[in-house]
């Protein structure tokens, strides 16, 4: 189990994590009526800095708009002051992840959204990835994920993750370490709780917006990483046995980081060994992140 610091972020205000609860009457838990987004805080040569930040703050106001969240409204630089002053109470001096979320706090509304009290609040854990990062072993999952008709996938909402859980605890029970979810077409769709790639010819392949995955925000730095180095990218429906043949395959997202996935169903990924490409974007995707990256400095926003 991961750390998670001693201060949190709830109420407007900087408390003891164990002082940052909820009702159990609310909305929150009665419903799971939260989103949540979370990203990385890195330690770089000028300080400590925050990994697409904007995106992540607007990710969660979009998941909370989406959901009809309509009383909340907290603004960008209110939203980086509060991080800002959470990093400093915890005296944070290396990478973790910081987790914003948005609760609905209103006791028995009832099965509505709109109008109702709700809190922000973030908290930090320690940085432990959330499955292997040495070649991680998948199984296509029994359950379907929840399709965007009816919990939407774009908005990260805690609820629908008891799909996640059904899922992965499948593929645990099973001797896997994650699960490939598929959409109700039967298309490949996601991980548990990651985006997915595969590498075929030199080309990278992941499932299009429209396969009911998150529009993960390090999915969108693969794609821009790829891109900016000429390769070829296609966006589309992925059938499952494209994994079986696939030359690699990987997952990616704040969690996970780039993982490598070295066995699908039992079908074993170039000899059960982190590919060149995989192996290229992790590398990357690490130095982005601790600011030793030229050209993706824009991406980090300094805490100091």
């Amino acid at each position: 189990m991961a750390r998670v610091y001693e201060k949190a972020y709830f109420g407007k205000e900087i408390i003891p994590l164990g002082e940052a609860n909820l009702s159990i009457a609310s909305s929150a838990v009665l419903y799971g009526l939260s989103v949540y987004t979370v990203f990385p805080v890195s330690k770089t040569e000028k300080g400590l800095a925050a990994f697409r930040l904007p995106e992540h703050y607007k990710r969660l106001c979009d998941s909370a708009r989406i959901i009809g969240m309509d009383s909340f409204a907290i603004s960008y630089e209110e939203f980086l002051a509060a991080v800002k002053e959470l990093v400093k109470a915890n005296a944070i001096d290396g990478d973790v992840f910081v987790r914003a979320s948005v609760h609905i706090a209103a006791q028995l509304p009832g099965t509505r959204s709109r109008n109702l009290e709700t809190t922000l609040s973030i908290f930090i854990y320690d940085a432990t990835p959330i499955i292997p990062q040495d070649g991680a072993r998948v199984k296509t999952s029994v359950w379907r994920r929840v399709p965007d008709f009816s919990i939407p996938s774009r908005a990260k909402v805690n609820g629908a993750y008891v799909n996640s859980v059904l899922a992965r605890q499948d593929a645990i029970d099973s001797g896997y370490d994650d699960c490939i979810f598929l959409d109700f077409t039967g298309h490949v769709c996601e991980l548990s709780a990651a985006n997915i790639f595969i590498v075929r010819d030199g080309k990278l392949i992941t499932p299009h917006t429209a396969s009911d995955i998150l529009e993960g925000i390090n999915r969108r730095t693969i794609l821009e990483i790829a891109r900016a180095q000429g390769m070829t990218v296609h966006e589309r429906s992925v059938d499952l046995t494209e994994l079986y043949v696939a030359d690699e395959v990987f997952a990616c997202g704040t969690s996970s980081f780039i993982a490598p996935i070295k066995e699908v169903d039992k079908r074993v990924v170039n000899g059960g060994t982190i590919g060149p490409i995989t192996a290229k974007f992790r590398t990357l995707h690490a130095d982005i992140l601790h600011g030793k990256a030229p050209g993706f400095e824009g991406l980090l926003t300094p805490l100091a």
